[in-house]
Formats: C-alpha cells, sequence, structure tokens
C-alpha cells in the first residue's frame, strides 16, 4: 500500500504522485484515470528496483493537510 497524492495540474490533467518513490509520478484527464495510472507506475517503479537488486523504500504515513 501506497500513498499518493493527487492535485490538478496547469493543463487540466490531473497529476498524482507517490511521495515514498522519488520521482514517481503520473497523471490523468480525470482523478479516477490519474489513480489507475498511478498504480501501473509504482508497479513499474518496484519492479525496476527489484530487477536492479535495489532496496525498494518503506512507505510512510506521515502527510499533514494544512489548509491556509
Amino acid at each position: 500500500m501506497r500513498q499518493v497524492l493527487i492535485h490538478p495540474g496547469e493543463d487540466g490533467f490531473w497529476i498524482a504522485e507517490c511521495p515514498s518513490l522519488p520521482g514517481c509520478i503520473s497523471q490523468g484527464e480525470t482523478k479516477e484515470k490519474a489513480i489507475q495510472n498511478i498504480k501501473e507506475a509504482i508497479q513499474t517503479y518496484i519492479a525496476a528496483l527489484e530487477n536492479d537488486n535495489l532496496p525498494v523504500p518503506e512507505e510512510r504515513f506521515d502527510a499533514i493537510l494544512v489548509a491556509i
């Protein structure tokens, strides 16, 4: 299980990123598509690390939402 952040991009697409996997970012025309795409990106990212015998970063659920 991985934490994913989703936010609207400047081009109208939704951006999805996985903070525990640096550089693991995807997008989609809808929130649902962005979620589908980031799931695939996470799987691909982890598979690449495992194929290269590199450690897979552990998930940390430590996000805080701050309203200003």
